[in-house]
């Protein structure tokens, strides 16, 4: 969990002192790592979701709910470790308030049930995965670019979450626990979602790759983001 150091009143404002995840955010990470020409492996997008989906099996445990999981609230540091920031939306659960309706969070990773103004119960699990596929030539591609682009309107996200279900696959070639994992994780009825306790014991989350290559990637990814710096620097 992103740790809490201390927090004071400096000229009327109050300052709060968390744990530096020098690493940036993990989009931050994965746009260098794409940027860059490369694509994660299976076991790699394993590493960084297993610690993510301990730290919310812990929340849940807690009978809280985050309820704005998304890469931007996933930090990563230099010693590969993997953090949830960003408790700005949390909430407790309680026996006597079991329920929540209100529709909390970001538009792009909000959960079908929300969408559709129904409640959420305990657990709740809220997790994500983003598959990137090959880009296709031609006609093709201009269609793909003008789907995307419709995406991005918040209010045709929420039509599409609410009515379309989890956007498929787009590659083949994505081994079969990763595509299990996927479908559980995003599954559109609340009741077929498998819950984080039940993802950490899913035979995706058990073939990571090593600390060592989470600190490799991190690292890379600092690397390239301080050369494209350099670049417009002195450009």
């Amino acid at each position: 969990m992103f740790q809490y150091i201390k927090s004071f009143i400096h000229d009327k404002h109050l300052w709060v002192v968390m744990e530096y995840m020098d690493g940036g955010s993990l989009t931050s990470l994965i746009q260098s790592h794409f940027s860059n020409g490369k694509k994660f492996m299976e076991e790699e997008i394993a590493g960084f979701l297993r610690p993510a989906m301990e730290g919310l099996e812990f929340i849940h445990e807690k009978g809280r709910v985050h309820r704005d999981i998304k890469s931007d609230n996933l930090l990563v540091n230099s010693a590969g470790q993997v953090k949830i920031a960003d408790f700005g939306f949390c909430v407790q659960l309680t026996e006597e308030q079991r329920v929540r309706q209100s529709m909390a969070g970001t538009y792009y990773w909000m959960a079908p049930e929300l969408v559709r103004g129904q409640v959420t119960e305990l657990p709740l699990v809220k997790a994500f995965m983003k598959a990137e596929g090959q880009d296709k030539e031609g006609e093709e591609k201009e269609e793909e670019e003008k789907e995307e682009e419709e995406k991005t309107d918040p209010l045709r996200a929420l039509y599409l979450i609410a009515t379309k279900g989890p956007p498929k696959l787009k590659s083949k070639s994505w081994g079969r626990h990763i595509k299990d994992f996927y479908e559980k994780t995003l599954a559109a009825e609340p009741s077929e979602r498998a819950s984080s306790a039940d993802l950490l014991e899913h035979p995706f989350l058990k073939a990571t790759c090593s600390r060592e290559r989470l600190i490799e990637l991190v690292k890379e990814a600092r690397t390239f983001a301080h050369s494209k710096k350099a670049d417009k620097s002195s450009s």
